[in-house]
C-alpha cells in the first residue's frame, strides 16, 4: 500500500511551526540537564554512575530506537506514530519533574528517550511531506536546521536561567506544556497519512537497538560490551539481507554519504554543548545562569544562518560552512584559564554558530535526496540516529583527552575532515 500526502487542514506554515516545535523539544532534551546537572546530583543524592546515567538514559535510548521508530511511521502511519511519541514524551517530562529518587528520574529518562525515536523521524518526515515544492523545501529545511542546532545552545541557556530561578526540576517542567500543545497542534492542524503496510522487522529493530546501547556504553564502560555491541550490530547486516521487508533496505544506501557526515557532525555538536558549559562553570567560574545567558549569541547565530542557508545554493556553501566551523572551534581551543566572555568566547560562538547552522541545513537536505517517499519515516529516523550514536561514540573517545582545549581541538579536526569529505558530495 503506498502513501499518500497528509490533508492538510489549514494552509501556510502553522503546520511546520508545530513539527519545528517537537524537534527543537528532542534536541533540547540532550543538553537542559547538563547545567542542571550539579543540583541534580545534591537534591537525588546521585552517585557518580547515576550522574552519567541521567544523561545516558535519554540519549543511549533515543539513539538506539530512531530507526525502528522511523520505521514504525512509514508501516502504521506517520502522524499516528508521532502522536504516540510526543505523548510519552510529555508524559515522561511530567514523571522526571516530579521524580522522588534517582531512579525513578532515570526510568523516566529512558521515557523519554522511546517518546524521541517515535516522534523525531516521523516529524521530519511529516514535514518533508506535506512541503514537497521545491521553492518551500529550501525554507523548510532552513526552519528544520535552525530548531536542530539552536536547540543545543538553548538547552545550555534555559538549563542556567530555569535553575537558577526555579530549581531542578524546572528543566523537565517547561517542556510539559510544549509538548502538550503540539500534540493537540498536530491533532487539529495535520491531517492522518495513510500508512505504507507491511510490516516491522522486529529481529532487525531488537539486534540494532540493543548492539547500538552496547557499543555506545562500552565505549566509555565496560569494553566487552564494545565488543558484544559490534557483534550484535554484525548480525544486523546478516539478519537485514535476509529478511523480506528489512528494518534498513539496500535502497537507502543513496544516502549513505551524507548519514556518515551527519555522524561525525554528531560528534562535534555533542562535544561542543558537553564542555563548553564546563569549561565556564569549572575554569571561568561562571553561575548557571551566566553559562546560560552566554550562549544566547550562539542560539541566534545558528537560526540566522540556518535561515539563510535554507534559502541559498552552491556547492562551496557546506564545505565553507565548515571550514568557518572549524576555525571557531580551535580559536575556542585556547581555553585560557583567566579568559573574559568578549575577548575569548564571543567570537569563537559566533564564528561556531555560523558554521553549525549551515552544517545542520544542508546534511538533513542531503540526507532526504533520492529517499522514496515511503521510505520518509526511515530516512528520518537513520538522520536522527547518526547524529545521534555518532555524538554519542565521539563524546565517549572526547572524555578520554586530557583537557578542554584539547577536546575543543578535536572538534576542529573532526570539522576541518567533515569539510574535506563533503566536496565530494555537497
Amino acid at each position: 500500500m503506498t502513501r499518500t500526502t497528509p490533508r492538510q487542514t489549514t494552509t501556510g506554515w502553522i503546520p511546520l511551526a508545530v513539527l519545528a516545535t517537537a524537534q527543537f523539544l528532542v534536541v533540547l532534551s540532550t543538553s537542559i540537564v547538563n547545567v542542571a546537572l550539579p543540583q541534580i546530583r545534591a537534591g537525588l543524592d546521585l552517585s557518580d554512575t547515576g550522574q552519567a546515567w541521567t544523561v545516558n538514559a535519554y540519549v543511549l535510548v533515543f539513539g538506539a530506537l530512531l530507526l525502528p521508530g522511523g520505521r514504525a511511521g512509514d508501516v502504521y502511519g506517520l502522524r499516528r506514530v508521532f502522536l504516540l511519541g510526543i505523548s510519552l514524551f510529555a508524559l515522561s517530562c511530567l514523571g522526571a519533574a516530579g521524580a522522588p529518587t534517582a531512579s525513578v528520574l532515570i526510568a523516566c529518562r529512558a521515557v523519554q528517550g522511546i517518546g524521541a525515536a517515535l516522534l523525531a523521524p516521523t516529524a521530519l518526515a511529516l514535514v518533508l511531506t506535506l512541503y514537497p515544492e521545491s521553492e518551500r523545501r529550501g525554507t523548510t529545511l532552513g526552519v528544520w536546521g535552525a530548531v536542530s542546532g539552536a536547540g543545543g545552545a538553548a538547552g545550555v541557556l534555559l538549563s542556567g536561567l530555569l535553575t537558577s530561578l526555579f530549581g531542578w526540576r524546572a528543566v523537565f517542567v517547561v517542556m510539559v506544556p510544549l509538548a502538550l500543545a503540539v500534540l493537540v497542534a498536530t491533532w487539529l492542524l495535520v491531517g492522518a497519512d495513510r500508512p505504507r503496510g507491511g510490516s516491522l522487522d522486529a529481529p532487525g529493530a531488537v539486534t540494532v537497538a540493543a548492539g547500538l546501547v552496547a557499543l555506545t556504553y562500552g565505549l566509555s564502560g565496560p569494553w566487552p560490551l564494545a565488543v558484544i555491541g559490534l557483534a550484535l550490530l554484525g548480525l544486523f547486516v546478516v539478519l537485514q539481507r535476509r529478511a523480506v521487508d528489512p528494518l534498513l533496505p539496500a535502497r537507502m544506501r543513496v544516502v549513505a554519504g551524507p548519514n556518515v557526515l551527519m555522524a561525525l557532525l554528531g560528534a562535534v555538536w555533542l562535544g561542543l554543548f558537553y564542555f563548553l558549559p564546563l569549561y565556564q562553570q569549572r575554569t571561568l567560574g561562571y553561575s548557571p545562569l551566566e553559562a546560560g545567558l552566554t550562549q544566547l549569541p550562539l542560539a541566534l547565530l545558528i537560526t540566522l544562518s540556518s535561515w539563510i542557508t535554507g534559502r541559498v545554493s552552491g556547492r562551496a556553501v557546506l564545505p565553507v560552512g565548515l571550514l568557518v566551523l572549524a576555525a571557531g572551534l580551535a580559536w575556542l581551543s585556547r581555553t585560557p584559564a583567566d579568559g573574559t566572555f568578549p575577548v575569548d568566547l564571543l567570537g569563537p560562538t559566533l564564528l561556531i554558530g555560523i558554521g553549525l547552522g549551515v552544517a545542520f541545513v544542508r546534511l538533513t537536505a542531503m540526507s532526504a535526496t533520492g529517499v522514496p517517499a515511503a521510505d520518509s519515516g526511515l530516512a528520518g529516523g537513520l538522520v536522527n540516529a547518526t547524529r545521534q550514536i555518532g555524538g554519542a561514540i565521539g563524546l565517549s573517545f572526547l572524555t578520554l583527552l586530557p583537557s578542554f582545549g584539547a577536546a575543543f581541538l578535536a572538534c576542529a579536526a573532526l570539522a576541518l575532515l567533515i569539510s574535506v569529505l563533503s566536496t565530494r558530495k555537497a
